[in-house]
């Protein structure tokens, strides 16, 4: 049995992780609130019968899991457990939290650092003692998002990491704009790193989209947003198409927009 123990606050980054390890080990194998406690079931013996089968107990570590009693429970119950040598308990930090000292003592997976898709990778490491290699082809969190709001004729396009750092910190905003239409700044920078490319991608009606890149030298962090100020010159509006992320050094993917 694979155990996850997390506080709730963290389920949005928790449940994709869930839903893959099911994917690979079956939801009958993963302890995982959601499918484990019905309605009617007492949580506390939910809980210990989880516990009685588990092989591997992952802990997610967090701000709001070292506050929850609930968690606390679980995970020094479990570090009693492997102790005795009848469980592995695995924590995985989930954001910028001081580990407990205890746990220090025991490697962790860095999700914080590391990101969603190496973390997975991680724990079917652990499981599996690298035998096999899972697929993470459908990835259903999205860590990097573009908040985007508008005041006269200034557009303020903030990117956000909103869980762990991001490495790849390059971007790609797709326009239909001329060059000469707007004006970019970057909030918090001496100068603007990018440059503008036309026709870079076709969209479905034909038309051509062009493409302002940019980038900053170290990795987009929580709390820390990347934010671009696009002004619009002579009348001209800004005619916004997608925001996009690399992943790598060649691919570029769409990441979710938000107005506010």
């Amino acid at each position: 049995m694979i155990f996850l123990s997390y506080n709730h606050n963290d389920k949005d980054v928790v449940k994709p992780l869930a839903n893959k390890l099911a994917s690979v080990f079956s939801s009958e194998n993963i302890f995982f609130d959601d499918w484990s406690i019905q309605p009617g079931d007492g949580i506390i013996a939910s809980m210990n019968k989880g516990l009685d089968q588990t092989k591997y107990f992952f802990f997610f570590v967090s701000k709001h899991s070292l506050q929850s009693k609930m968690v606390d429970l679980e995970w020094q119950n479990a570090l009693l457990k492997a102790t005795r040598g009848d469980l592995k308990l695995i924590p995985i930090k989930l954001d910028d939290c001081l580990m407990p000292a205890i746990l220090l003592q025991t490697s962790y997976i860095d999700l914080f650092g590391k990101g969603l898709e190496v973390a997975f990778r991680q724990m079917v490491d652990v499981i599996n003692q690298n035998n096999e290699q899972p697929d993470i082809s459908q990835q259903t969190y999205e860590n990097v998002r573009a908040f985007i709001s508008k005041n006269a004729d200034k557009i303020n396009i903030e990117i956000r990491a909103m869980t762990y750092m991001a490495p790849q910190s390059r971007f790609a905003i797709l326009v239909s704009n001329e060059e000469a239409d707007f004006g970019r700044w970057e909030k918090g920078a001496p100068m603007f790193q990018g440059r503008f490319q036309e026709k870079v991608a076709q969209l479905t009606n034909g038309n051509w989209a062009n493409a302002l890149y940019f980038e900053r030298q170290r990795p987009l962090s929580p709390g820390f947003p990347y934010v671009l100020e696009i002004s619009e010159k002579q009348g001209k509006k800004l005619n916004l198409i997608e925001v996009m992320h690399a992943s790598d050094e060649k691919f570029y993917r769409f990441i979710p927009r938000q107005i506010e």
